[in-house]
């Protein structure tokens, strides 16, 4: 460990086993170290059972009814993949896809007058969905025709909209569309948690709504993925690519220091011994005096004995739970997966409730979501600090990690990627620097 490296990764939660995949590729010698004995951090699935009543210091043993405790692996963040997502693009450049299996989430729905509702996934759907009546759906058709048809470099199909100055409310005004779609647009499709964007420019909002479309499309029964064996297999497939291109990894390994001269990083102390290194990228465990806690995020783990309720029989799906349904500024998000993913004992499903903190009482905010999913085997709690860095790294060459948001998907965990990989390289994110190189020797055939 006493060696000089180009970078030293504290940490094994997805942004950083990313980071350092794609650092090991670009032929960077790297160091990667984890105060913990599992891989993943925030964003680990932990297996076997025992050990998440264990980490939520619940009393006891999980009873007989839970089956195998190593048939569970239970992502501690809720979060989907979008099939035409950034997080889906890395999985294919580096080709991390070769480490893991995926499948298709069964359905989307949405939260309205205490009932919850399938969001259309084919035109057909659209037509027969009680979400809106017979004229808001000819408009909304028309709506999505013009989003579909939208590309921000062809003056020719703005039809009077200026991406960069139109706000959101302007456009949708401009298609008549009701208080109701433009809800289910901006929270279910756009996936937006508040009704902030609406006085923003649209085009990130119109973009938005391409990509679901488009990650709808690859599949047909919703925009998302999930991985096999749970969220977990993802740092560890990343982690993977770095040990094949000559990254040392290390788990368990407690952190006494990181050292600092002249206001610059130089190396991390663990255990007595020095590592050097010229940049350094971690999550914000590692360093709270130079992060700032921006919120909070409500998470809980619901482990039941039966599919949803006015889901199908679905065996994964999610729930949206609009803000103004629910008189709140920020949406609550439902991620169910089951026994069907290997995540779970048979017959037993996990959902995942999530949200971001607005009162004292989180647990009370969290109630319609709860009541969904009625009864309740087993539930535990989270409250989390949502941390950002002070600071971007540039003097230092310390490059802090975001923690996880409430949002339902990988988006801006990859926008955090991107961004500290330019800070870091001066050069704007490329995902063709993440392709393998021809002629490497692979892990397997």
């Amino acid at each position: 460990m006493n060696e000089e490296y180009d970078v030293i990764v504290l940490g094994t939660g997805l942004t950083e086993c990313i980071l350092s995949g794609i650092m090991s590729v670009n032929g960077k010698k790297v160091l990667h170290m984890d105060q913990n004995p599992y891989y993943g951090g925030e964003s680990a699935s932990i297996t076997p059972l025992e050990d998440l009543y264990k980490r939520f210091k619940l009393p006891g043993q999980p009873p007989a009814s839970m089956g195998r405790g190593r048939d569970w692996n239970v992502d501690l963040i809720p979060k989907f993949l979008m099939a035409n997502g950034q997080l889906v693009k890395m999985l294919l450049f580096t080709e991390v896809t070769r480490y893991m299996d995926f499948k298709v989430i069964e359905g989307s729905f949405v939260y309205k007058g205490g009932k919850i509702y399938k969001v259309p996934s084919t035109e057909a759907e659209a037509l027969a969905s009680s979400l809106m009546g017979l004229f808001e759906k000819r408009r909304f058709r028309k709506f999505l025709v013009y989003v579909a048809n939208f590309d921000e470099n062809d003056p020719r199909t703005f039809e009077g909209v200026d991406p960069k100055k139109t706000s959101m409310r302007d456009v949708y005004k401009k298609f008549d569309l009701g208080q109701d779609v433009i809800d289910f647009t901006g929270h279910s499709l756009a996936l937006y948690r508040t009704d902030d964007y609406l006085d923003q420019p649209c085009c990130d909002t119109i973009n938005r709504i391409k990509l679901y479309s488009e990650s709808l499309a690859r599949y047909g029964k919703s925009p998302y993925l999930y991985p096999l064996y749970g969220l977990g297999e993802l740092p560890q497939g990343f982690a993977r690519l770095s040990a094949i291109y000559g990254g040392t990894y290390m788990l368990n390994k407690p952190i006494e220091e990181i050292i600092v001269q002249n206001g610059k990083v130089v190396g991390v102390k663990s255990e007595g011994e020095i590592a050097r290194c010229k940049q350094l990228i971690c999550d914000p465990s590692y360093v709270k005096d130079r992060v700032e806690k921006v919120g909070q995020v409500i998470r809980v783990i619901c482990i039941l004995s039966h599919p949803i309720k006015n889901t199908n029989d679905a065996n994964s799906c999610q729930i949206i739970i609009p803000q103004n349904q629910v008189n709140r500024k920020s949406d609550i998000y439902v991620c169910m997966i089951s026994f069907a993913h290997n995540v779970a004992a048979q017959g037993k499903y996990i959902a995942i409730v999530s949200t971001t903190v607005e009162t004292k009482e989180p647990e009370k905010e969290i109630r319609p979501a709860l009541e969904l999913l009625e009864p309740i085997e087993q539930k535990f709690v989270s409250i989390s600090d949502l941390f950002v860095p002070k600071d971007l790294g540039t003097d230092s060459q310390i490059f802090i990690s975001r923690a996880y948001d409430a949002t339902t998907h990988f988006e801006t965990t990859c926008d955090d990627i991107k961004d500290i990989y330019k800070r870091m390289t001066g050069s704007e994110f490329d995902f063709e620097e993440m392709k393998r190189k021809k002629n490497d020797i692979y892990g397997e055939d």
